[in-house]
């Protein structure tokens, strides 16, 4: 029998609402991963204005890093080990690493969450970054759908773009 694993969603994972709450210490919650817009990369995505252009931006996400004393909610999501392999290839701007011991409680097997690399940090921080009104909605939307707090609020300029995946 395949052991039990979960993913900690902290973004766009914990957006569908699914999943059930949990608290992720030493770990906080902000603005901090980055896609360069300008380049389609086949297999991902790129945002458009309502116009049909493609806005020469960043497009921002949300991080989880580690913060001593911090600590941060979330969704906890069991997955398959094919779930974790088509994860891994999606959140292509982060990491997967082990917060099972970060964890308020024991599942039974090991707790993933997908923090930011340094390049993705460092298009965040190159900018100009925005964030899409869409995924900050739908992030909002999940953690309420758990009675969760969402924070904090992107401090970038939020836009109507709309999400294209690349062939």
């Amino acid at each position: 029998m395949a052991r039990r694993q979960f993913v900690f969603g902290h973004g766009s994972l914990a957006g569908g609402g699914a999943g059930r709450a949990a608290r992720l210490a030493g770990h906080r919650r902000t603005w901090g991963v980055a896609m360069d817009n300008r380049v389609a990369i086949a297999g991902y995505k790129v945002y458009l204005r309502t116009d049909g252009s493609r806005p020469a931006v960043f497009v921002a996400f949300l991080d989880v890093v580690e913060e001593p004393g911090a600590a941060t909610d979330g969704l906890l999501l069991e997955v398959e080990g094919d779930e974790l392999d088509a994860l891994d290839a999606r959140e292509r701007n982060y990491a997967r690493v082990d917060v099972s011991a970060a964890l308020d409680r024991d599942l039974g097997g090991p707790v993933w969450a997908y923090t930011g690399l340094a390049e993705a940090r460092e298009r965040f921080a190159a900018g100009p970054t925005v964030v899409q009104r869409a995924y900050l909605e739908s992030v909002r939307a999940g953690f309420a759908a758990h009675g969760l707090g969402f924070g904090p609020e992107p401090a970038l300029p939020v836009l109507d773009l709309e999400r294209v995946d690349v062939v």
